[in-house]
């Protein structure tokens, strides 16, 4: 994605290597343009949850009903993972 399609993002590489390791847009970019501010020291990995490619479907569909993600019943593993990190 080129960055005239998204918000201003301070740290491009930071935001980049986030979204490769599994990290929402929104969430990319919060840690990406903290990490740019000198005022800010954000962790390097939030919690401690294995990702989402080791949940069950079952577990993910789980998740999916406490975010209220619409038209969760009609996905597939795949589909659910990408829908929690949108």
């Amino acid at each position: 994605m080129s960055s005239k399609d998204r918000p201003s993002i301070k740290d491009e590489e930071t935001y980049d290597a986030l979204r490769r390791e599994g990290y929402g847009k929104s969430k990319a970019a919060r840690i990406a343009n903290a990490q740019a501010n000198e005022n800010q020291s954000p962790s390097e990995k939030g919690g401690s949850q294995p990702p989402y490619e080791d949940w069950t479907k079952e577990e993910l569909y789980e998740r999916a009903r406490e975010l209220e993600i619409e038209g969760r019943s009609e996905m597939f593993k795949d589909e659910l993972i990408g829908a929690l990190r949108d």
